[in-house]
């Protein structure tokens, strides 16, 4: 499975941003898709997740309310729809996919996902 990220960029707090992945490869077979994020100097972390069917969806606390993930109909692209922007959610956002079921306590770990694209740098200024 191939990723490719896009949609990131420069914008001021309190704007909107939707990044897109799209998958190719064994697309079809992407069981759970994620979004993680990693800022200058820091570990990356969990942003958010979707199973294949779309119908659960799993957030970090610093997202919740702010941050909409969801999948295409096609089965081989997630979005990340992100509102209310801070200079916090400044970083490089990173697609994750993985071909295996991952359970609910785990969707939240780089070790789930096998499968990752190159990044998408989103800049917020304050």
């Amino acid at each position: 499975v191939q990723l490719q990220a896009s949609g990131g960029g420069l914008v001021q707090a309190g704007d909107s941003l939707r990044l897109s992945c799209e998958a190719s490869g064994r697309a079809s077979r992407t069981m759970t898709m994620a979004w993680f994020r990693q800022g200058l100097g820091k570990e990356r972390e969990f942003v958010a997740a979707i199973r294949r069917d779309g119908g659960h969806q799993f957030y970090a606390d610093s997202v919740k309310g702010r941050f909409t993930i969801s999948r295409g109909s096609a089965l081989n692209s997630v979005y990340l729809q992100m509102n209310s922007l801070g200079s916090e959610d400044t970083a490089v956002y990173h697609c994750a996919a993985s071909l295996q079921h991952v359970i609910n306590s785990q969707v939240s770990a780089v070790g789930s996902y096998g499968y990752w694209g190159q990044g998408t740098l989103v800049t917020v200024s304050s």
